[in-house]
């Protein structure tokens, strides 16, 4: 007899822990949910494993990023420059994120959730320990510290081994994104583009002044006599590509004329560590299938 109670407190055991794992988790406790207009810091959050609650532009960033690609889960939350506010507001995030380019939006974003500006780029500061101190930052926000720092470390070992993977010799190159078919952006200094390069050892022709991300709008008129392998980086706007083809100007381009041309997916160009991996690999594949002298 004196048994029973103890075989029902047995069988009742299960069925406590059962019911314990189904409460909801405390929010202090759970992972934040962040939202962010800004697609550098949307890239990050991917990298370390968080899905964003929302993002603004989802078929823009896919178009322009192209990869990390963002989880089902994200919902889109209309322009960076004018998201929904009601449909963030309903997102109950725990943070948003965004860059100094829509600080604007701070005061109205802020009656919403707490705002974090994360700044990129800044003028006379070098990228790549930037690169690392936004990680690191956003890894802080997202309670994702440890996957900031794989993050890093992963991706200073890729650019290692990629360097060894390029040719003996490389001629300096010169990277552009077409804006219509007589204008690029031309990338140099302070930009990511450049940054890479310079973690593979590998030589930038434009010597010409760059703005704060890192790139000069020129006329394809400039690029004429610069000594350089080209490298064009898509999405080509709607029309350019076909009106290439009959631009005497661009015809006259040497690597145009030699066929060196190297054309690279959709990198963003002012992107964090997942672009800039994305950017080694991209442009190391490229080089190495490239004709080279040996």
């Amino acid at each position: 007899m004196h048994d029973a109670p103890a075989r029902l407190l047995r069988g009742l055991v299960p069925t406590l822990l059962l019911a314990l794992a189904l409460l909801p988790t405390p929010r202090a406790l759970a992972e934040p949910a962040i939202a962010t207009l800004d697609w550098t810091l949307a890239e990050t959050l991917v990298a370390l494993g968080v899905t964003p609650a929302g993002v603004a532009q989802i078929d823009a960033y896919h178009a322009w990023v192209r990869a990390p690609r963002l989880p089902e889960a994200s919902v889109d939350l209309g322009l960076r420059s004018q998201p929904n506010l009601e449909l963030l507001a309903s997102l109950a995030p725990d943070h948003i994120l965004i860059s100094p380019m829509f600080a604007h939006l701070a005061p109205r974003l802020s009656r919403i959730a707490p705002v974090t500006t994360l700044p990129l780029y800044s003028p006379g500061r070098e990228p790549w320990p930037q690169l690392h101190e936004l990680t690191r930052e956003v890894g802080r926000l997202a309670k994702r510290e440890a996957a900031a720092e794989r993050l890093i470390a992963e991706t200073e070992t890729r650019l290692a081994a990629l360097r060894q993977r390029l040719p003996a010799r490389v001629p300096p190159l010169l990277v552009v994104q077409f804006m219509d078919e007589r204008h690029v952006r031309v990338f140099g200094e302070g930009g990511l583009y450049q940054a890479v390069m310079a973690r593979l050892g590998l030589e930038n022709a434009w010597r010409g002044e760059t703005n704060a991300w890192g790139f000069s709008l020129v006329g394809l008129e400039q690029l004429a006599g610069l000594e350089a392998r080209l490298v064009v980086v898509e999405p080509y706007p709607v029309g350019v590509e076909a009106a290439l083809a009959d631009s005497g100007l661009w015809q006259r381009q040497s690597s145009v004329r030699d066929d060196t041309l190297i054309t690279l997916p959709p990198v963003w160009s002012f992107g964090a560590l997942p672009s800039a991996q994305r950017f080694a690999d991209h442009l190391v594949a490229a080089l190495a299938e490239a004709p080279h002298d040996d």
